[in-house]
């Protein structure tokens, strides 16, 4: 088994969420939350231009910035999230081409999760992290259940 880039440390274990971040905007936000001590920052594909938006804040951000894309679905958004110089991939499922497509290019990748099965499925592509999606359904009991079977490095 592979994996994807290791998921890094970072000084605060959050990743920033810009729905429906523009362009125009997407400098100034990028810079203001990685000042603010994020060093995680997702733009969901379903943004208006997220690549431009992706590629704006990796522009302004130091090297050590997870800046990357939400929402990726298929191995193409994979593609145009590395042209963009992302390099974090959160998505909300677990799909193996795009995972296999993620490994080529060295990128951090969360999938999303609901189930053991589907934990395991992740790990085995080579998951640098879960993502635990939809969370507010699964809850706190169902993410220590989670917890109880999934390898601690997983877990981030």
């Amino acid at each position: 088994m592979s994996q994807t880039a290791p998921f890094p440390k970072l000084k605060r274990g959050l990743v920033a969420i810009l729905r429906g971040l523009k362009p125009t905007e997407a400098m100034a936000m990028g810079k203001a939350l990685f000042d603010a001590g994020i060093e995680a920052i997702e733009v969901p594909l379903n943004s208006p231009q997220p690549f431009s938006s992706i590629a704006r804040i990796v522009q302004v951000l130091p090297k050590t910035a997870l800046v990357g894309a939400g929402t990726v679905l298929t191995p193409a958004d994979v593609d145009g999230l590395h042209q963009a110089g992302g390099r974090l991939l959160v998505s909300p499922n677990i799909d193996a081409e795009v995972m296999a497509r993620a490994m080529h290019y060295g990128m951090v990748t969360m999938p999303g999760v609901f189930t053991p099965t589907e934990a395991f499925q992740a790990i085995k592509l080579g998951a640098s992290a879960l993502k635990f999606f939809p969370a507010s359904v699964l809850g706190a009991g169902g993410i220590s259940a989670m917890r109880a079977v999934l390898p601690a490095q997983t877990l981030v």
